[in-house]
């Protein structure tokens, strides 16, 4: 079973609200009091307005560069949810795997760190020959913002960790390789005009569903025509439109239409191609807009580029977690993690962590104590590691 005071320290974690508009400096101020208290030192980077941050500690100061233990501080909203528990209530009760943590960041992903958390006097007083680092960080959910400040911080202060565990929730099955998510909008400028008038208008609306038209193309495209990537639920690259807005009355021609669309692209494709093809394509269509009126045309925004993660089975990192986990096999996520970033900023990675994304962003949403003790066993074995991989 978990232990109590690992169980504590998550429902702690969950109590806090930290949904992604909201700050998370509550938790982060926790972390690093909790943490200071042990004479452990905190490395804080900031958004811009100073309402978030990012922790990075270094548990064995003065040993040779180690291991991350990873995760995000954010959560989703609950709003519209059929909750039948407080959100933030870090109920524990029977459930459906047994005795659960309940609430909001249970699985995704504030009992990982509570675990990690509760561990801390173990890693200072391990004899293992690696520190161990820990790096909570702000905005995953709507982006991966924080981390890339927290990498930024990294490699200013010139660390260089040798390998990071992201502990999104895997079942406690350590995963090498998940899709990217790259999310942007599309504004289009057209000319108004009474809708009996329309060869004198720029119709926003048509103009930007022959964009969506051609995203749902490409999207036929990858499904009939990319090589299959084994393992992932969906074995090619998808996209989808999942707003559009657009229009003010029936009688009037629209002069503004907006969407937004999504590519999640498998390790192997390219969504900087993707995204160019759209971009491509609108712009072939402007002529004729700006020939009826200068000003029309397609306006493009990224909302988030989270890239894909490839990693390896015979990856050190990815040994290591088998070992501890005692899972001897791998899997894929379908879902975006931090882990492409700290890869591509050189650090091998592999996600591992307790629970599953069944429940993560669901109403109700829960974590095993079962999960949890695992967990914690995970930890307590890398305490006790003296090598990688």
């Amino acid at each position: 079973m978990i232990s109590a005071h690992a169980l504590e320290l998550a429902q702690t974690l969950v109590r806090m609200n930290t949904v992604s508009h909201h700050s998370n400096l509550e938790l982060i101020h926790f972390i690093r009091d909790h943490l200071a208290h042990l004479g452990v030192n905190s490395r804080l980077s900031f958004n811009a307005d100073k309402t978030k941050a990012n922790l990075f500690a270094t548990l064995g100061e003065g040993k040779p560069a180690g291991v991350i233990l990873s995760g995000h501080t954010d959560t989703v909203p609950w709003d519209g949810q059929d909750w039948s528990v407080d959100p933030l209530g870090a109920l524990v009760q029977d459930g459906p795997e047994g005795p659960s943590l309940y609430g909001r960041g249970s699985a995704d992903m504030k009992a990982f760190i509570g675990v990690a958390l509760s561990q801390a006097e173990r890693f200072l007083n391990s004899d293992a020959p690696f520190a161990i680092h820990f790096a909570f960080t702000y905005e995953e959910e709507i982006g991966c913002f924080g981390v890339k400040e927290l990498i930024a911080d990294l490699r200013d202060a010139g660390i260089k960790p040798l390998a990071c565990i992201v502990g999104e929730p895997t079942s406690m099955v350590p995963a090498i390789a998940h899709k990217g998510v790259y999310r942007y909008k599309c504004c289009v400028r057209g000319k108004e005009a009474h809708s009996s008038l329309t060869p004198h208008s720029v119709n926003a609306i048509e103009m930007a569903a022959r964009v969506v038209g051609r995203v749902r193309d490409m999207a036929e495209g990858f499904e009939r025509n990319e090589p299959r990537f084994a393992g992932f639920d969906v074995p090619f690259s998808t996209a989808s439109v999942g707003q559009f807005h657009g229009g003010i009355a029936d009688n009037v021609v629209p002069r503004d239409a907006e969407f937004r669309y999504e590519f999640r692209d498998l390790p192997t494709a390219n969504a900087a191609q993707m995204q160019a093809e759209v971009v491509a394509y609108a712009r072939s269509l402007e002529p004729a807009m700006k020939r009826v009126a200068p000003a029309a045309g397609f306006a493009f925004e990224t909302i988030c580029e989270i890239p894909s993660f490839l990693g390896s089975k015979d990856d050190a990192v990815t040994r290591l977690a088998q070992a501890l986990s005692g899972e001897p096999g791998t899997t894929l996520v379908a879902f975006g993690t931090e882990a492409g970033l700290f890869k591509n900023a050189g650090i091998p990675t592999v996600v591992c962590g307790p629970g599953s994304i069944q429940q993560a962003h669901q109403p109700d949403e829960y974590v095993s104590l079962a999960q949890l003790a695992r967990c914690e066993q995970f930890m307590q074995k890398l305490a006790r590691t003296q090598a990688l991989g």
